[in-house]
């Protein structure tokens, strides 16, 4: 089954900017797209905001309206257009499940509202089993060109970070991109060490190299699979979102893995991934682990 690329729009600039980046992917990767707006009826008494019917029907005008923006950029790129009803976080996570990734507007530094990051944006991201990629309304097709990288985070093993490399190097295989892989890492405390982890750090002759060995070896089934993408290692000591954000200005796009934790105030996403998607001013593509 060909699965879209399903972009969320709401009408505002960075959705906007975010259905035109779903665009473009689409477009390199030869799938479909597909245009969704999550929609409830909510009636205003203070307000004359229309009956559910005139709703509705403004929903869908915004939606064709935004839909024809692509078509005319991209007159051969397969467009399809739904309004899903219920519950945002739901309805959004639901279509990301659906589709080949999920591509969210997003908006400042910092403080990140719409989609993004409140309790509906946190909601999908937690909750999507799909990749889902947030876009700033900055962004340009320029900064989708030569000497700019795909930069992903890589962490434990190779099949910890399988799901995030495969999603780093398929996309820098259709843009043509190289792929700088980082991996973090700071010393462990003392009581960590075990007489099989002394035998791993004696046998790779210290920490870093270690870490540099880890690294190699993940990447590795990638490099073999898609020989023709350029691959950058880079192993730094720091924590994961420090080391990823001092290299987001040579980005073209971030990817970082999520794993999710349930909190009484519901499932948080983890601290790398929120990191990254405040202060990057780049696109950043969250994907689960497998």
């Amino acid at each position: 089954m060909t699965r879209p690329i399903t972009a969320g729009v709401d009408g505002t600039q960075e959705s906007l900017a975010g259905l035109a980046w779903a665009a473009r992917e689409a477009v390199r990767r030869g799938l479909p797209l597909r245009v969704v707006h999550a929609w409830r009826f909510q009636p205003h008494d203070a307000i004359d905001a229309g009956s559910e019917d005139t709703q509705a029907q403004w929903v869908r005008d915004g939606l064709a309206e935004a839909a024809r923006s692509v078509t005319e950029r991209h007159p051969g790129l397969e467009v399809t257009t739904d309004v899903v009803e219920g519950a945002p976080a739901e309805a959004l996570a639901d279509a990301a499940g659906e589709a080949e990734m999920l591509v969210l507007g997003s908006r400042g530094h910092g403080r990140v509202v719409g989609f993004l990051l409140g309790s509906v944006g946190q909601q999908v991201i937690a909750g999507a089993t799909r990749p889902v990629v947030l876009v700033r309304a900055g962004d340009q097709p320029s900064s989708e060109v030569a000497g700019h990288e795909i930069v992903v985070g890589q962490q434990g093993d190779a099949e910890d970070s399988a799901a995030v490399l495969r999603f780093a190097f398929e996309t820098a295989a259709a843009r043509g991109a190289t792929v700088r892989a980082v991996r973090a890492w700071t010393l462990p405390p003392l009581f960590a060490y075990s007489p099989a982890s002394m035998k791993m750090l004696d046998e790779a002759g210290g920490l870093e190299p270690y870490e540099k060995k880890a690294l190699a070896e993940a990447l590795r089934p990638w490099r073999e699979r898609l020989p023709d993408v350029h691959v950058v290692e880079h192993v730094e000591m720091g924590s994961g979102g420090q080391v990823l954000l001092s290299v987001a200005g040579r980005a073209q796009l971030m990817v970082v893995g999520r794993r999710t934790h349930s909190t009484a105030a519901g499932a948080r996403i983890g601290s790398v991934a929120h990191g990254v998607l405040h202060h990057a001013d780049c696109p950043v593509a969250v994907v689960p682990h497998d």
